[in-house]
């Protein structure tokens, strides 16, 4: 009976004396706020490089999609109006229709009656217009795209340097937590640059999908209204 007790108790004493370990847990926010001066000042200029390439896709997103939207009959209404010999309804009709499409054939309306090769050129001189404004500010998401990572692996160097630098003037008695504290803080700032560059990189790339999109629809166009003139009356 006496050993039971005994044993009971230093069972409990272990019980007591065993140290609880507490997970520790680190928000993404913490995260990138515990990189010092310059880990915010880089996370800052990452954001704002995100914010810029987000707002540009969306906005010449819309711009594209609306671009692309051209009634199915537009160009038989046109058709008809050419044949007829009624030009005005057919600028008429054009100017009432807000595309690229519908800016090319006015173009080409309104040099009816010079040669063809001064109408093709006309055309030529409008859509090359046409895809400048398309392609508005969208070489803005190709810079982003590689800057950012590098902007992201300048804040790993800098963080890597004054790393290093504690353990230099530490005499090599650093500890290794706060090393490796300053060494993966400095990592999220390539983390950081590779997110926004991605976004950037696809977001480029699916918008210049949709202009080639445009840019074929307004060639389509352009040799559509070549061939009615070319018609015989």
């Amino acid at each position: 009976m006496l050993y039971f007790f005994q044993q009971e108790d230093l069972t409990q004493t272990a019980l007591e004396v065993e140290p609880v370990v507490e997970e520790k847990t680190l928000s993404l926010f913490d995260l990138m706020m515990s990189g010092g001066i310059g880990g915010q000042v880089i996370i800052g200029i990452l954001f704002i490089l995100l914010f810029v390439a987000v707002y540009i896709y969306f906005e010449r997103l819309f711009a594209i999609k609306a671009a692309t939207e051209v009634d199915q009959n537009f160009m038989l209404q046109i058709k008809d109006s050419v044949l007829n010999g009624n030009i005005e309804s057919a600028k008429i009709r054009c100017a009432q229709t807000n595309s690229p499409v519908a800016r090319l054939t006015e173009k080409g309306i309104s040099r009816i009656g010079s040669p063809l090769e001064d109408i093709n050129t006309a055309i030529e001189n409008a859509g090359r217009l046409e895809v400048y404004k398309l392609e508005k500010n969208v070489s803005i998401l190709a810079t982003i795209a590689g800057a950012a990572p590098m902007i992201g692996f300048l804040g790993t160097v800098i963080g890597m340097v004054l790393a290093f630098h504690a353990l230099a003037t530490s005499s090599g008695q650093a500890e290794m937590g706060v090393l490796a504290e300053g060494i993966y803080t400095a990592m999220t700032t390539t983390v950081a640059g590779l997110i926004v560059g991605i976004i950037a990189y696809i977001g480029y790339n699916h918008l210049v999908v949709k202009t080639d999109k445009v840019v074929h629809q307004m060639e389509a166009t352009a040799v559509d209204f070549l061939d009615l003139l070319n018609e015989p009356a």
